[in-house]
């Protein structure tokens, strides 16, 4: 009999302050298993290992994520939307440049040349001592509307997995899936495609304490941000044969803490910093505010910024995108990524003048509840949703009536705005996805805009 173990992480979305801990169990998972006979140890991440709101990440665009990974030996990775959308195309087809280990990648396709990224491989079969085959394959979430604009090709997974399994399942003993799919389509896959043996899970930040098996298939997954550790076990009979299997989550917290865990974490935090304090951005005359109502408010600043970006006369943000503000003087990159951590791209909605309307109304009918709302992910990387600021565009609450540049609003006429694509992404204005015709512009997220735009108007002398 032969035992397989695979260690897997996931979303860890550089939380580095766990990283110390993680890197130590797997190195000592590996070594306990050496010694073991007829045991071999796979190790893989799943993706969204790489997150700009770490400012070591950002100042490095991911490569320092990419060499602690160098340090564990993985044998495989694949990426989530926070290394595909989250990066440029070209930062992206560079991120892995130094990498010790494979990128599997089966969706992704460069838009123009209709060829999957050099960077990434079909699959990986592993064959261990007793020459037991092990396939690996990989798929992360569809994101058309936001892979499309950054010049690639995002394809359903459903629609090139069934002749991947046809294709390797007879080269292997063993099928594995890495997933950057979410749980629903671990489980609808496992449902249609028994014959893989094993789905490791991703991307919606599911748990599974002790695994799950659905329709013969055993389902993995360790939560998110280095909070948990998988470990599958397979045990293979001579006929290579899989005759039991176990999954499990094990907890970070359990895990050997050493004294030195925190200084390290910390200066991953510091060297970021620096890296990013050392790149000037502009001169400001004043302080800009988070406070809406200030004479120099940081918000209203922007909403110049992301206009003059989208070439447009009308604007919104959420206050609660604007972690800081700005001091009067000298700033640099470090305090521009503070104030705006959230991977967001700009977004020129165009609405019939009708739409535009009822757009309003429905962000004044939200805003004494999305005032204190506290809202996580889809790339928000703040607190609470906060006020949402108009330029261009105004609201007269007495006469409920909603006006573009001081003016009565035409309902046949189209207009078109800047925002984040944050709120294309929301629940809140519905409007947006439904009626508007709608442009992402890349590969700027919000901070670099408004970065490039106080250095247009605040140069440094």
């Amino acid at each position: 009999m032969e035992k397989i173990v695979l260690l897997h992480t996931n979303d860890l979305h550089s939380h580095l302050e766990n990283w110390p801990k993680i890197r130590r169990f797997i190195e000592q998972k590996k070594r306990e298993n050496e010694k073991k006979e007829n045991t071999t140890t796979i190790t893989v991440d799943l993706g969204d290992f790489v997150d700009r709101w770490h400012p070591l990440s950002e100042a490095t665009d991911g490569q320092a994520n990419v060499e602690l990974m160098n340090n564990v030996g993985y044998d495989a990775v694949t990426i989530g939307n926070n290394e595909g959308v989250g990066n440029a195309k070209d930062q992206l087809n560079h991120l892995y440049d130094q990498a010790n280990f494979d990128i599997l990648l089966d969706n992704l396709f460069d838009k123009h040349l209709l060829q999957p990224p050099e960077w990434a491989k079909k699959y990986k079969i592993i064959e261990t001592p007793q020459q037991t085959k092990i396939g690996l394959l990989a798929l992360t979430a569809p994101f058309p509307l936001t892979y499309s604009p950054n010049g690639w090709d995002i394809r359903n997974p459903y629609d090139i997995l069934p002749e991947l399994v046809e294709e390797l399942r007879p080269k292997v003993d063993i099928l594995v899936l890495m997933s950057h799919l979410g749980i629903q389509d671990d489980r609808q896959i496992a449902q249609e495609l028994p014959s893989i043996d094993v789905i490791l899970g991703s991307h919606t930040h599911h748990l599974l304490i002790d695994g799950q098996i659905v329709n013969g298939v055993q389902l993995a997954a360790a939560g998110k941000y280095g909070q948990y550790v998988g470990e599958v076990h397979l045990t293979v009979d001579e006929h290579k044969n899989i005759i039991q299997k176990s999954a499990r989550a094990i907890p970070t917290e359990t895990m050997t803490t050493f004294i030195e865990d925190e200084q390290e974490s910390h200066d991953y935090l510091t060297k970021g910093h620096e890296l990013l304090a050392a790149k000037k951005v502009a001169k400001l005359p004043y302080d800009l505010s988070v406070d809406i109502f200030s004479e120099h408010s940081f918000i209203y600043e922007a909403l110049e910024a992301v206009k003059y970006r989208g070439q447009t006369q009308g604007a919104m943000l959420n206050s609660g995108l604007f972690l800081t503000g700005l001091p009067a003087g000298l700033i640099n990159q470090d305090q521009l990524h503070t104030a705006l951590p959230h991977p967001m791209h700009l977004l020129n909605v165009t609405l019939k003048g009708s739409d535009l309307i009822r757009l309003v109304l429905e962000i004044e009918k939200n805003r004494a509840f999305l005032r204190n709302y506290p809202i996580r992910g889809m790339g928000f990387r703040g607190k609470i949703f906060g006020q949402v600021v108009y330029s261009g565009i105004s609201y007269d609450a007495v006469n409920h009536q909603v006006h573009w540049l001081n003016q009565p609003i035409d309902n046949e006429r189209r207009y078109t705005f800047t925002t984040v694509d944050h709120f294309m992404f929301v629940p809140f204005f519905p409007t947006i996805e439904i009626a508007g015709e709608n442009e992402f512009l890349f590969p700027e997220f919000i901070r670099s805009v408004v970065g490039e735009y106080l250095n247009a108007h605040y140069p440094i002398k």
